[in-house]
């Protein structure tokens, strides 16, 4: 798909966050911002508070809140899938879709991952939306303990893209720190805001996809931010280039080098890492090696990015993962530096590096078997 095509597609903002994190709290804040306007809010199901200030009516499934601010606010009982299709023409006047972007507030209990499979590929979804962000809040008062005993909630941080912590002014300057420091863990690369009653600016949790609107170029080192990973993960294996018999360039004569945490000291079961691939991998060894990947590793694999340098092609694609599903890879319109190294990084659950690594051995045997060739 086209970066043109993907930036036609409504953005779609995943709010998410364990139980009392401030989800509600944000949201009022957020929808008093000019930024914030034209914008859809679908909450999943009653929260602990009704934002405020709206003019409720009632349908059968739905409540709709109209907002003065140029918000809708869509608390629904049914079907995720079935208000994703009915909104754009329920809020439509004279065919025309009165918002711009949707926010979806998952409940505090909430995995984020099918809500985002369905954005992904869904087939009456994919076509309309495309993700823009995953965007968690973290209750600094209650974070430790809400990771020792929720897995969800180490979900939720693992998969975002941005982190907004709250209730900072209830936590002493040593609990802060652990608590920075298991986020390091759990997620090293998305920006961390500490924000006072649910405040923070609008622009700074919008667009937080690799695509933008208005002819802007993306921010594609800022979406992957693998400096993140390196400046944190000393590399610890160098596979050396191997070459193929009777070809004078190796499908994969590509040195693959890959950057691994520390076990987490907090049993958390989360890894981080960024793996770098010297020279052009073709498009059949790609397909091999995610094939293989996600068949045997995919459900750990909470989130996976990267930017890939394609046999033939002359600009990047980008990769874009979550647990078993692939978004379609899409053409970048120029490399965002003079580095053409294939990067990507990952954020898994109980899968280390040196699993990735058998993987990655298991597709250069696959691709090279199915090419005729040795690699």
């Amino acid at each position: 798909m086209s970066s043109d095509a993907l930036n036609s597609l409504i953005p779609v903002t995943l709010l998410t966050g364990f139980l009392g994190s401030g989800k509600t709290t944000l949201l009022n804040q957020l929808v008093r911002q000019p930024s914030f306007a034209n914008t859809l809010i679908i909450i999943n199901e009653f929260g602990e508070m009704a934002l405020d200030h709206l003019l409720v009516t009632h349908s059968n499934e739905n409540i709709v809140m109209e907002m003065g601010s140029g918000c809708v606010c869509c608390t629904i009982r049914g079907d995720l899938v079935q208000t994703l299709r009915d909104i754009t023409w329920r809020f439509s006047r004279e065919g025309s879709r009165q918002f711009d972007r949707v926010v979806i507030e998952t409940t505090g209990l909430a995995d984020p991952a099918p809500i985002i499979h369905t954005l992904m590929t869904h087939a009456q979804i994919g076509p309309i939306y495309r993700l823009d962000g995953v965007v968690a809040t973290v209750d600094m008062a209650t974070g430790m303990a809400t990771f020792d005993h929720h897995k969800e909630a180490i979900k939720q941080a693992a998969m975002a893209d941005a982190l907004l912590l709250t209730k900072g002014d209830l936590v002493s300057p040593e609990h802060r720190a652990e608590l920075l420091e298991r986020l390091s863990d759990i997620n090293p690369a998305a920006p961390r805001w500490e924000i006072q009653n649910g405040y923070v600016k609008a622009s700074k949790i919008l667009g937080l996809g690799l695509f933008t609107h208005e002819g802007k170029s993306p921010d594609v080192e800022g979406w992957l931010n693998e400096h993140a990973y390196k400046d944190t993960f000393a590399p610890k294996f160098q596979v050396a280039p191997q070459s193929s018999s009777g070809m004078s360039r190796g499908l994969f004569s590509a040195g693959l080098r890959a950057h691994q945490p520390d076990v987490n000291r907090h049993g958390d079961r989360i890894r981080a890492f960024c793996f770098t691939i010297d020279n052009p991998i073709s498009e059949l060894a790609l397909e091999c090696w995610l094939e293989v990947l996600m068949t045997l590793l995919g459900s750990n694999i909470l989130r996976v990015k990267g930017i890939l340098n394609i046999e033939g092609l002359d600009t990047p694609i980008a990769l874009h993962g979550v647990q078993h599903i692939f978004h379609p890879s899409a053409p970048l319109p120029a490399w965002p530096t003079e580095d053409r190294r294939s990067r990507l990084v990952f954020i898994t659950q109980d899968v280390t590096r040196e699993m990735i690594d058998a993987t990655f051995r298991a597709f250069k045997d696959k691709a090279g078997h199915i090419a005729g060739i040795s690699v």
